[in-house]
């Protein structure tokens, strides 16, 4: 962003409570300006996750939900996640008012040692999205909490919050919602 774009931008929704957008600098976006309902966007970044030793996913092909207040929650192909790294849990079950009912899998992988790692609930996915949000079908979230996930080489911090699975990285800026007292944005 130029120097003086600085001074006129404003967010598309600002933040409420009186908070201020983060405005922001080169190459960075403002989750003010996400939309709600959230939007589905392709992205060509390489996203690689891990648990312990193992691999879980690597891929130029995930796909960025974005939504007001929250950092992007990535959605990577199934196709390009490790046979064996996801493990369905049978009726755990969430519902999104724009995406439908999701499903979710625990993350399994190894340690140095070879022993059994998992990250239960880890993963999520949407097998019947709901109209607009087809594009998620046959592809898994996963929260990034427990596990290192890395956008172009960058370590994603997780969103704040046990329910929300954004993804955190030096591209984003907000405040984001998931931290105290932002239940209610």
């Amino acid at each position: 962003m130029a120097p003086d774009a600085a001074r006129t931008w404003h967010p598309r929704t600002p933040p409420p409570g009186g908070r201020t957008a983060e405005v922001p600098g080169p190459g960075q976006e403002s989750v003010w300006d996400y939309p709600r309902p959230p939007a589905v966007v392709p992205s060509t970044e390489h996203v690689v996750v891990r648990l312990g030793t193992t691999v879980v996913a690597d891929t130029r092909r995930a796909l960025r939900v974005l939504e007001t207040s929250h950092p992007p929650t990535y959605y990577l192909p199934l196709a390009d996640v490790t046979a064996g790294a996801l493990e369905p849990v049978p009726g755990a079950q969430s519902f999104c008012e724009f995406k439908g009912r999701a499903g979710y899998a625990d993350v399994v992988g190894t340690d140095t040692d070879g022993r059994r790692l998992v990250r239960p609930r880890g993963a999520w996915g949407y097998p019947h999205p709901a109209r607009g949000y087809e594009a998620l079908a046959e592809h898994v979230a996963l929260y990034p909490a427990g596990l290192v996930c890395t956008v172009d080489g960058e370590t994603v911090q997780a969103q704040e919050g046990d329910f929300y699975g954004g993804w955190r990285t030096s591209r984003v800026v907000g405040p984001f919602k998931g931290g105290a007292g932002t239940r209610g944005w």
